[in-house]
């Protein structure tokens, strides 16, 4: 479990420190950071999955990823975001290039200045850090628990996850990796009217709903065949009272239907409403047969009507038996349901003077 999560210089936060619970709810109003957060726990799985400089590129480039608020006193040179878990404790620094003695075009890319490691427990004891690198040059703790010099070359603008050519070298770093790779969020999908979901699929099986939900059928059956399909079939039957949903396979191409009472034939995905098809795909990711040790969710009660909050509820306190969960939200109505069957991490964001703080 992530027990506390610290961003510095990053777009509206200063430097901001939060202790996490199993559940963990973000309230705020639009403006005052709360997507900033989310946004830089998806940099840290980004970092493991090698994707740093992307995710940054995304949102402008580092001169917009740094902190946006008031100068007056000093300027900012490195985002620092770390976390600690159970496990381990994870830290990164970016920042821009040193000055080049010859002419370059990418003077203003994202470089990692600093990237460490500590056992969890210790401290940050010197003799508890399995990796400490500074621009590029590395240490890592190898399997004989020496302190090794990582001798390949090192690329300044991504993690050294992204570049760990031998992981059983380097077990305890290894481990670290594919501990944060498995974090998963879910900011947003396309529900239009050419979106993907909407449309039949070539079926295969997964067991992980994809960030954007494009595999929401196959994931739909996957859960139906080998994961908890009474639990799913009680929080939809909530949620859509008098409504049957399954998955219709025309030649491996999967679609998912809807029956409801009194209509003569099923709908297509592509009738579906935005509300339900978002449900479906809510349901899917927090049901998965493999739950991952974290789960995002950015504002999941968007476009679905009140009556179907209780439902979301019921979702998001289920998942949290396997999952620990991080939820932004603007519906209080939501967070008094997740509260009346189990206790949760409530924070209140607030922005003074461009600048995400505690209310």
């Amino acid at each position: 479990m992530i027990n506390r999560i610290r961003i510095q210089n990053y777009r509206s936060i200063r430097d901001l420190e939060l202790e996490l619970d199993g559940i963990n709810i973000i309230f705020g109003p639009n403006g005052c950071g709360k997507s900033n957060i989310y946004k830089a726990l998806h940099l840290l799985s980004a970092s493991a999955n090698g994707q740093v400089s992307p995710a940054i590129s995304e949102e402008g480039g580092l001169e917009n990823a740094m902190w946006s608020g008031s100068r007056t006193h000093w300027t900012p040179h490195r985002i620092a975001i770390a976390c600690d878990t159970d496990e381990f404790e994870y830290e990164m620094q970016l920042g821009f290039p040193d000055r080049l003695p010859y002419p370059t075009q990418f003077q203003l890319d994202t470089v990692f200045k600093e990237e460490n490691i500590w056992l969890s427990g210790f401290d940050r004891r010197a003799s508890a850090r399995i990796l400490q690198r500074k621009n590029q040059a590395a240490f890592l703790i190898d399997v004989n628990g020496k302190k090794q010099t990582f001798t390949e070359s090192i690329y300044e603008n991504e993690s050294i996850f992204g570049q760990l050519g031998e992981p059983h070298r380097f077990p305890e770093v290894s481990q670290v990796r594919e501990r944060m790779r498995s974090w998963r969020f879910y900011h947003d999908f396309d529900l239009s009217r050419h979106s993907v979901l909407r449309k039949p699929a070539i079926g295969y099986r997964s067991p992980v709903l994809a960030s954007d939900g494009h595999n929401l059928a196959a994931a739909f059956q996957t859960i139906v065949e080998i994961g908890a399909v009474e639990v799913l079939e009680e929080i939809l039957g909530k949620a859509f009272p008098d409504c049957r949903f399954y998955v219709e396979n025309q030649r491996s191409h999967f679609e998912l239907m809807m029956e409801r009472e009194g209509l003569k034939r099923a709908l297509h995905a592509y009738e579906m409403s935005e509300g339900t098809l978002r449900f479906l795909c809510l349901s899917v990711a927090l049901l998965s047969p493999r739950p991952p040790h974290f789960i995002a969710l950015n504002e999941p009660e968007n476009s679905l009507h009140p009556e179907m909050l209780p439902a979301l509820a019921s979702l998001i306190v289920e998942a949290a038996r396997y999952s620990q969960i991080w939820l932004t939200s603007h519906s209080p109505r939501l967070a008094e349901l997740i509260g009346s069957a189990q206790n949760f991490r409530l924070y209140q964001l607030a922005n003074q003077q461009g600048e995400t703080v505690l209310a």
